[in-house]
């Protein structure tokens, strides 16, 4: 039998061939997206921007406005969905543009200069364009009062709108930006990094606590609808099969649910209640106490107490807006998983935070000693492993201790920042929130304790 023998004439025949391949797959243009091909393939590839309009991780899951619309589309098509983030808005558009993704999802107003590239689906919401300004600082009424540095996200709409104006108003002028998403122009602004910004109103409505001191100078665009974006030769059955999926989103309610959900008040996770909270201590906490007790898996059970009561104020029956339910707020996953079968039975539901309590703390490095390895262990149950180790290995990054929790503390908020969510494995959070999360934890926690002491002082002295 021959051996095959790669020569030198050989090399640079097979070198030549594999050249011609690559150019020439390189210079067939981009197949859009085709109901066919989707249902063909199996999968829906939807283009997003990471954040909590849009698409993110919430402990294991992943969640956002996008994220469930686009969901429950892929449902209606009997197809699997597959969510691709991109980096910046500019990015966004070149993943469609070049077919690597079949539409966008990302909350993206329609306009004339988008419509004259793009086709669109039905609309699912308005939003208005705001011009913010920092409380105490230059507040102008109109553009023409405009005197301050004005950045906005480049490609985005508020950069259309502003050119339009300029054929307004000559001496308008601003910087775009495409390192920049607009909770991040918003966080610049709030700081003083920035005078000015301009937000979509469903943006700022998501952001408005967490950066308190950001304030509207005026409407720089009324209402405009925004609408999934497709390309602009994707085929008429797939845009048919929007439009219908759309009509009966609004019809069933899914629209408004998700509105609900995402956009109400409800969604932060309130400060802490001190005196509620020793009233309910009074009323309440006699009636679970001996649940605490028996399921507390070795930890202080007063800990998984103060949990219970950041989660629900007690109430077996709560309901939370990221479809957590009863006294431990679980989720369905997570519930089939600890095997508590009714997450409206008090002690079952409790029964199984304490063993995810557990689990958590359980993976926490054994070098790392309490209290701290207990506050690990409260922001990994609140926002899921990946996104605490993420924050772990920037804060080591910058200098900080890893493995104690002031340090990680301090970092977990940048992770709502692009240029430290892009190069993190498990991509955006709102790092914020487990930071108040633990906090409330601990004062709630540590209430308890303090009025354990004080009933045992005073049965001391009786």
């Amino acid at each position: 039998m021959k051996k095959f023998i790669l020569n030198a004439q050989h090399l640079r025949l097979f070198v030549c061939f594999a050249l011609a391949f690559i150019l020439s797959a390189c210079n067939e243009p981009h197949r859009s997206a085709s109901l066919e091909q989707i249902l063909e393939h199996k999968t829906l590839r939807v283009g997003t921007l990471q954040g909590p309009g849009n698409y993110y991780h919430q402990a294991s899951l992943e969640a956002g406005f996008e994220f469930e619309l686009a969901r429950k589309y892929s449902q209606y098509l009997g197809v699997t969905l597959q969510m691709v983030p991109a980096n910046n808005l500019s990015e966004l558009l070149d993943k469609l543009d070049s077919g690597q993704v079949d539409i966008l999802a990302a909350g993206l107003s329609v306009t004339q200069e988008r419509l004259a590239t793009y086709r669109f689906t039905p609309s699912y919401g308005q939003v208005s364009q705001e011009l913010v300004f920092r409380q105490g600082g230059k507040w102008p009424k109109s553009i023409n009062e405009l005197d301050g540095d004005l950045l906005v996200v480049k490609d985005s709409s508020h950069a259309q709108n502003l050119k339009q104006l300029q054929k307004l108003e000559p001496n308008l002028s601003w910087k775009e930006s495409d390192s920049h998403d607009s909770e991040e122009l918003l966080r610049a602004v709030g700081e003083g990094d920035i005078d000015f910004t301009i937000v979509d109103s469903n943006t700022l409505i998501l952001n408005q606590q967490a950066y308190p001191q950001v304030n509207v100078a005026f409407t720089i665009q009324e209402l405009q609808p925004i609408a999934w974006m497709l390309d602009k030769d994707a085929d008429d059955a797939l845009l048919a099969s929007l439009v219908e999926f759309f009509g009966e989103a609004h019809h069933d309610g899914t629209l408004l649910t998700l509105t609900q959900k995402y956009y109400s008040d409800t969604v932060r996770i309130a400060g802490i209640d001190n005196r509620g909270f020793i009233n309910a201590t009074k009323v309440k906490l006699s009636q679970f106490e001996p649940m605490f007790r028996k399921h507390a898996e070795g930890m202080d059970w007063r800990l998984l107490a103060a949990i219970a009561y950041q989660e629900s104020q007690w109430q077996p029956t709560a309901r939370s807006h990221t479809g957590g339910r009863g006294m431990m707020m679980l989720d369905k996953k997570t519930a089939k998983q600890l095997d508590v079968y009714s997450r409206l039975d008090a002690e079952q539901s409790i029964r199984g935070a304490g063993r995810l309590f557990q689990q958590m703390f359980a993976r926490i490095p054994h070098r790392i000693s309490n209290p701290d390895r207990q506050w690990f262990a409260l922001a990994a149950y609140n926002i899921g492993w990946g996104h605490l180790e993420d924050a772990r290995l920037l804060t080591e990054q910058q200098g900080g201790d890893p493995d104690r929790w002031l340090d990680v503390k301090a970092t977990l908020p940048l992770l709502k920042q692009r240029k430290y969510y892009q190069a993190a494995k498990y991509g955006y959070v709102r790092g914020d929130e487990p930071v108040r999360y633990v906090e409330n934890i601990r004062a709630y926690y540590d209430t308890l304790v303090h009025l354990d002491e004080e009933t045992l002082h005073d049965n001391q002295n009786h």
